[in-house]
């Protein structure tokens, strides 16, 4: 693996350093040591990508679906070859287990393809009229730049997510990653540029996300923006966008319930929760964060869930290939689950599952089940982003739902039942974006992936995911 790169901001065609010539360390959180510089750019950098992709719309939005398509599909010939390489340096960034760093680098594969295949379809409408002397239609253009911004937790395919609908509509690009886990988004981009993008069509930066952001939003040229992150950080993004009235598409927190109920298959619903809750070391924004288990399941549930937690393996991703869980992503987020750990013991809550021993360096939490938590504890209700599963007792049904529905964020829901009509009521009645029935991976590049309520608005996926980057045209003709 590499240990340094230093042109690392890709523009108009061409990796670049920073104009500032400033560099940022990226870190191994198995090990706490930074193992690689990145240019890291500024206001200076971010406008000149913008301006590329500005140069560059005309030309590419121009181009037929048929040559957009074909490019999309090279970049995913091309990522499903390296996929190993960029996993390594996937786990290394971000202390993601080997076999899921290379799951995501497969599965951002996914959407360049659905989205080359589903750019080819023709949706115009053609609306008949009132009137024999007139004709309605409607069709859609590329709304413009596009500002694909996205996390560290899953720094390939969330930008994957971004990129192929923003492309494939027509719109240019500038990506930002984070610069916590920005190296396999570079290598996203060495793909992209191997698979013959354009000059200028896409775009990557690196820099101080808030200032970087707040300059690119002001640029005419930008149209849309496409964030995923925190709910604080959605606010602020709206209310630049509302000075240019620019498109957004946000999904950002989530506080998922896990619900198994009493006639549920209790052995899937472990499984399901060991995916739902320990992926990419607890930090997914779909994972399930608090655990709603029917009393007379209760004991069974739990009992399996804990034998299953105390056989998972624990390691460092860059030594071992076959772990169950890596490190936290930082310090910062290490300290903070054990607060809220330490706070709702003070409340009376207690852990169920023996404490796994964990490597000495590095930024590791041991997986664990907390028990008797108070409601108002920040464990209770708080999304955590941590391998920590807090599991709470209900009796029926209505109290569940509301349970659930407790939470200002709306993002995904988990429900485990074997009861047809009851997974009726329960799914339609759940205030979230995405619900997965028996079902604990419900990402796909085909389906409308998004929240409510605090969770953001618009979609990431499926054929709306695409239509984030269109503006649709009406002509009303008369003859």
């Amino acid at each position: 693996m590499e240990t340094e790169i230093k042109e690392s901001l890709f523009i108009a065609g061409e990796w670049k350093e920073a104009i500032n010539k400033e560099s940022k360390g990226v870190v191994n959180p198995a090990t706490g040591q930074v193992f690689c510089e990145i240019g890291y750019g500024g206001v200076d950098d971010a406008l000149s990508a913008v301006d590329a992709a500005e140069r560059a719309f005309a030309a590419w939005s121009s181009t037929s679906v048929r040559e957009r398509a074909d490019s999309l599909n090279r970049t995913a010939d091309l990522l499903r070859q390296r996929a190993d390489h960029i996993g390594r340096i996937l786990a290394a960034e971000s202390g993601k287990p080997f076999p899921q760093a290379v799951g995501e680098v497969r599965f951002s594969a996914e959407y360049f393809q659905w989205f080359a295949e589903e750019v080819r379809r023709p949706y115009g409408q053609y609306i008949p009229s009132d009137a024999v002397n007139k004709r309605h239609s409607v069709y859609t253009q590329p709304a413009g730049v596009a500002l694909c911004l996205s996390p560290w937790n899953f720094p390939v395919s969330i930008q994957a997510r971004k990129l192929a609908p923003a492309l494939a509509a027509g719109c240019t690009v500038v990506a930002r990653g984070s610069e916590v886990a920005p190296l396999s988004v570079i290598e996203l981009f060495k793909c992209l540029q191997a698979a013959g993008i354009p000059k200028g069509v896409a775009n990557l930066i690196q820099g101080p996300a808030a200032v970087t952001t707040a300059a690119m939003m002001k640029h005419p040229a930008v149209r849309v923006v496409s964030f995923t992150g925190s709910t604080p950080v959605g606010r602020s993004l709206m209310h630049q966008a509302a000075e240019g009235i620019i498109r957004l598409a946000l999904e950002l927190g989530g506080n998922a319930p896990f619900i198994v109920f009493d006639d549920a298959d209790i052995e899937k619903a472990v499984e399901g929760a060991m995916i739902a809750k320990f992926r990419n070391n607890g930090q997914s924004c779909i994972g399930a964060n608090r655990f709603y288990v029917h009393e007379k399941v209760y004991d069974k549930f739990t009992a399996l869930f804990a034998n299953k937690i105390s056989q998972m393996k624990i390691g460092n991703p860059t030594e071992e290939m076959n772990l169950d869980l890596g490190p936290m992503i930082d310090l910062k987020s290490k300290h903070r689950i054990e607060k809220l750990i330490n706070e709702a013991e003070a409340l009376g809550a207690r852990s169920i599952a023996p404490k796994a021993e964990v490597p000495a360096e590095g930024y590791y939490v041991s997986p664990v089940i907390m028990e008797n938590v108070p409601e108002r504890a920040a464990l209770a209700c708080e999304e955590l982003f941590a391998p920590v599963a807090p599991i709470f007792k209900f009796a029926d049904e209505k109290e569940v739902i509301e349970k659930g529905n407790s939470s200002d964020m709306g993002l995904a829901a988990y429900v485990y039942t074997n009861d047809l009509s009851r997974s009726i009521r329960v799914t339609e009645s759940l205030k979230f974006g995405i619900v997965g029935l028996n079902n604990a991976l419900p990402s796909v590049a085909y389906a409308p992936m998004g929240g409510v309520k605090q969770s953001g608005i618009g979609r990431e996926g499926a054929r709306t995911g695409l239509e984030e980057f269109m503006d649709f045209k009406y002509v009303a003709t008369e003859i």
